[in-house]
């Protein structure tokens, strides 16, 4: 088994956000949604084997303790680049002993880890 995809959400409209965050910040590439699932709206990043699909929800509210957590192999420069871009970078080095990462949020305030 291994995982194909993750799911956050978005209010309607909000995939520009999205595309600031996953897109631009994390260098995540936008995947073509087949079309009867681009007729929804939001919209799908990958990058190496991690897939996230962004759905839109009417009554959206961000996922502050569900997350995705992404595998890196420089954590030190996306934590750079997340924070010259505005994004929140907190440390987390303690809890999980001898792990490495940090938590932001993406531009709808979903909770995401990087380890």
């Amino acid at each position: 088994m291994r995982l194909d995809h993750v799911q956050v959400s978005c209010p309607p409209g909000g995939e520009e956000i999205a595309r600031a965050f996953y897109r631009d910040a994390l260098g995540m590439t936008e995947l073509d949604k087949p079309p009867l699932l681009a007729a929804r709206g939001g919209c799908w990043f990958r990058l190496g084997e991690a897939e996230i699909h962004i759905g839109v929800e009417a009554d959206f509210r961000p996922a502050r303790k569900a997350h995705p957590a992404l595998a890196v192999d420089d954590l030190d420069h996306y934590a750079e680049v997340l924070a010259a871009r505005g994004f929140p970078v907190t440390w987390d080095n303690e809890t999980i002993p001898g792990r490495r990462r940090f938590h932001t949020v993406d531009g709808h305030g979903n909770r995401i880890e990087l380890v």
